[in-house]
């Protein structure tokens, strides 16, 4: 009897845990995946400071806004994961919230709550065109070169808001903008904060953003505490705390105000889920790729579901108080240390659990640390421009407009509706008026009418 016991023995956790992520199909295990969950939080994290600090901007609380990014990036990629077992991490995504902050609440003077109620409509349409496959009718109509020029143009935006924020970039009443004043002690940590974070991305140095982002608010601590450069340091009275209450954002949307401001409201959630739609495509895709997850045809399985949890992610996040929740493209970071699975996932979320311990180191972190990393993410935005076809002029000319437009007058939204505009009547000026999606006509006279109607 006891022979018996000993050979066939009792099945542990971690046989239960393999078998529900199918680590042997995938090829994996739950070292690699743990490991795999770490890489990309550490190359995510960065997030947690950047994504409060520019939406404080609009007059949200800081400290909820902390919260509500972790809670929103823990409870949307655990969904994704146990709904598709995917090696992708989500949280409030960049460009978004800098279209939220800079564009919709202090460009077009939207209150932040009709801003939440804006992202929460763009996930209802994102999750009624996922459910009932207009998703692909609508991805399908919109040029290659146009998706990428999207990309390209909210590079530029994160980027320009990067150098505005580390004071590199000022404004100027004749020529609009000029440079700051490099010598100051801010340009010049910013500057340095720039080199060292490519450096450290050239490297391949795991985390390269969120460890620049602490070594630059420690210098800048140093330099406010002990040499009195620019204002004095406020230090929290606990370092580690309990994570600050939701309450100041929790279902605080206005649902109501898209629908006495149609004509203004409807462009700008086009324009989020336009964005939101093809990053999701674009991060899903790209990262399953490099996985190995992808079938024979190139497809992905579960594409559905994954596109439903992105939508609902959307209003989930709104109804917490953050701008739109969406697929992170450094969940390929994890995917590169050995993650294949949701088990991947599930480990980033539990970091963003335990980050929520942190928030009063969190919020001593200023907009000097988080400059260099806007301006590294814009970089890597920008990337996208090398696969777009500009030798045809027909697809450069509404691509290069989309792109100069957005960083150019502060708004994701005109740079996708002139590019458009442009793109549409290109080809009906060339005689290709067949060649355009019923879908994009659409889009067109919807955006014309708001030009009109104001």
């Amino acid at each position: 009897m006891h022979t018996s016991i000993l050979s066939d023995p009792v099945p542990k956790p971690v046989g239960r845990l393999s078998r529900f992520f199918d680590f042997e199909g995938h090829g994996t295990t739950s070292r690699r995946e743990i490991t795999g969950g770490l890489t990309t939080f550490a190359a995510m994290a960065y997030i947690l400071a950047v994504n409060p600090l520019i939406l404080a901007k609009t007059g949200m609380d800081a400290g909820a806004l902390v919260t509500a990014t972790a809670f929103s990036a823990a409870l949307m990629t655990c969904a994704l994961a146990l709904l598709t077992n995917y090696p992708i991490a989500l949280a409030p995504g960049m460009g978004l919230n800098a279209f939220f902050t800079f564009t919709i609440c202090l460009q077009k003077q939207v209150p932040w709550p009709a801003a939440l109620g804006l992202v929460f409509y763009s996930g209802v349409i994102f999750f009624l065109l996922s459910v009932t496959g207009a998703r692909k009718k609508l991805v399908d109509a919109i040029p290659r070169e146009f998706k990428l020029a999207i990309t390209c143009g909210i590079g530029l935006f994160i980027a320009f808001i990067g150098l505005k924020n580390g004071g590199l970039v000022v404004s100027n009443p004749a020529t609009f903008v000029t440079v700051g004043n490099l010598g100051s002690a801010e340009c010049l940590l910013v500057i340095a904060g720039i080199i060292s974070t490519a450096i450290g991305i050239s490297r391949k140095i795991p985390g390269a953003v969120i460890l620049n982002i602490i070594a630059l608010t420690i210098i800048d601590l140093l330099l406010r505490s002990f040499f009195h450069v620019g204002d004095p340091v406020k230090l929290p009275s606990r370092y580690i705390d309990l994570p600050t209450s939701l309450a100041p954002l929790f279902l605080k949307l206005d649902l109501g105000w898209f629908w006495h401001h149609v004509a203004e409201a409807l462009p700008l959630v086009f324009a989020i889920l336009f964005v939101d739609l093809f990053d999701n495509m674009g991060t899903l895709i790209g990262v399953c790729h490099r996985a190995g997850l992808l079938d024979e045809h190139g497809h992905l399985p579960k594409i559905g579901r994954a596109f439903t949890a992105d939508a609902c992610a959307a209003m989930i996040g709104s109804c917490l108080g953050t701008s739109t929740v969406t697929s992170y493209i450094e969940s390929a970071a994890g995917v590169e240390a050995g993650g294949r699975t949701g088990l991947t996932a599930l480990t980033t979320a539990g970091c963003f659990l335990l980050s929520l311990f942190f928030t009063p180191l969190i919020l001593l972190i200023p907009d000097v640390a988080t400059a260099p990393a806007l301006v590294i993410i814009g970089i890597f935005m920008l990337q996208s421009a090398a696969e777009m076809d500009l030798g045809d002029f027909s697809k450069a000319a509404p691509a290069l407009v989309a792109i100069m437009t957005m960083p150019l007058t502060f708004s994701i939204s005109e740079g996708v509706a002139l590019g458009l505009l442009v793109y549409v009547g290109l080809q009906v000026g060339l005689g290709r008026a067949r060649t355009i999606s019923p879908v994009l006509y659409i889009l067109t006279i919807l955006f014309l009418l708001h030009y009109f109607i104001k």
